[in-house]
């Protein structure tokens, strides 16, 4: 007979939702039943079939977040469906079920995209213990491409803005660390943004809600900075009042410490015991004062070649150097240039600064130059430019001067980029394609879409595929 979607009974009237949806395929009716007897009594919604074409089916009417799957479907491949079906759906996890077990089919399988792999028979505690493991990376997946787009799309001044590679990897990277506490050194140029990616870390973390305390080192004097960091007792010096310090007002949030290469050496041995103990104690105290806090440090300089040459205490070095995040300077993101300007130009809308775009040759102009003071200096030319144009879109006369280069010192001049959003989006096709050796699956992984969302869009701008 045929066979139609079994779905789990439910209460009347019961609101509550499923653990999960668990699709079951599989041509064996009563494995089918067992199992989904099995996965009924831990809370999830069940779906069964029994071919590969009642699978692809339910596949698109149903949306499971997991698929029980067997290898052998009478005259079907289940591997050939599990490669069709993660092209289609990347986000569901697949269990694969076999009952001819062999190290080359699993390596397949994994390959193939499957998420563990289950050889026949199996007890009902494997199972239950791989779908909910299955679920878990699932719901993790999702909450850091959803943090991604939080974190890409929302428009706020504080918020990151780029669909470069680089940039998307940036945010995959901060994405992954909202569970962890460990300690961030970011490395990158001045202007490029290391307070924003702090902001981003703390943002993303369990810690969100509260302090974030950033301190520019470079910008205390060696004389005070033991003091602004750890805080000082009343009397401990000519005119101390007392003062609690920057780490005890980063208590359980985060404190950021900008150029922390510029920290004299007789304050690091300091700070490091500060790390380690996660206590401080203040200037003129004999008691230390315990603090629960994160530390992420940024800085433009070579901390390696610091402590090589003994400007920077290695053990310190390797306390901050936990986790590193790489920022690009803008010179090697071109393609953010334009969405960064429109960024800035509805930054600093004003009534009285009625500018509604920029005409394509200041863009070019824009996209050409090297900005050396990365985006900072980019977002000074677009203030000073609004302030200074008579409306109703930006010139190349109303940029500074020393930005009418028409030409970048260091790009190819034949290498200029399109103006429309279209174009430039063809153009991170190509360049993602290229840069992963032509390997699809590769430069969408890299452009944080689906593998059959490139396919669809490479097919929008007529861009081939690779012949096999």
């Amino acid at each position: 007979m045929g066979i139609a979607p079994l779905r789990a009974d439910r209460e009347a009237g019961s609101a509550r939702e499923p653990a999960g949806r668990v699709l079951l395929i599989d041509d064996e009716p009563l494995l089918l039943r067992t199992l989904r007897r099995t996965l009924e009594g831990e809370g999830y919604e069940t779906t069964l079939a029994e071919s590969a074409q009642e699978a692809e089916r339910c596949l698109a009417d149903t949306r499971p977040d997991v698929v029980l799957l067997d290898l052998g479907l009478g005259s079907a491949s289940g591997f050939t469906l599990l490669e069709r079906a993660k092209r289609e759906s990347p986000d569901v996890e697949f269990i694969v079920l076999t009952g001819n077990a062999s190290i080359e089919s699993a390596v397949d399988c994994i390959r193939g995209g499957a998420f563990d792999y289950l050889a026949k028979p199996f007890d009902e505690h494997r199972v239950r213990t791989t779908v909910r493991r299955a679920l878990e990376r699932r719901r993790l997946v999702l909450r850091n491409r959803e943090l991604e787009q939080r974190l890409l799309e929302r428009g706020d001044s504080r918020e990151l803005v780029g669909r470069s590679p680089r940039m998307r990897a940036l945010v995959r990277t901060i994405a992954s660390l909202q569970h962890n506490e460990s300690h961030v050194l970011i490395q990158g140029e001045s202007g490029t943004g290391k307070e924003l990616v702090a902001r981003a870390l703390h943002a993303a973390s369990p810690r969100a809600g509260q302090p974030f305390v950033p301190v520019d080192c470079g910008a205390l004097p060696e004389s005070i900075i033991e003091s602004e960091l750890f805080g000082h007792e009343r009397g401990a010096f000519t005119g101390a009042t007392g003062a609690a310090g920057l780490f005890r007002a980063a208590d359980t949030g985060t404190l950021f410490l900008d150029e922390v290469g510029e920290i004299p050496l007789s304050v690091q041995a300091k700070l490091l015991r500060a790390l380690q103990e996660k206590e401080v104690r203040p200037v003129g105290s004999e008691r230390s004062v315990p603090v629960d806090l994160r530390i992420v440090t940024a800085t433009h300089r070579d901390l390696e070649r610091m402590v090589a040459e003994g400007a920077f205490r290695t053990d310190l070095f390797y306390r901050l150097n936990v986790v590193r995040i790489e920022i690009p300077p803008l010179r090697e993101r071109r393609e953010d240039v334009p969405l960064l300007v429109h960024h800035f130009l509805a930054k600093f809308a004003r009534p009285e600064l009625p500018i509604e775009g920029i005409e394509d040759g200041a863009l070019e102009m824009l996209v050409a130059h090297d900005w050396p003071g990365n985006v900072r200096e980019l977002e000074n030319v677009i203030e000073s430019a609004m302030a200074l144009a008579p409306g109703p879109r930006l010139r190349v006369a109303d940029l500074p001067r020393e930005r009418r280069t028409g030409a970048s010192r260091t790009a190819d001049p034949g290498a200029r980029l399109p103006l429309s959003l279209g174009a430039y989006e063809r153009a991170a096709l190509e360049r993602a394609l290229a840069e992963a050796g032509g390997d699809a699956t590769a430069a969408a992984r890299s452009l944080g879409i689906g593998r059959s969302t490139f396919y669809r869009k490479m097919s929008d701008h007529g861009i081939p595929r690779a012949k096999r």
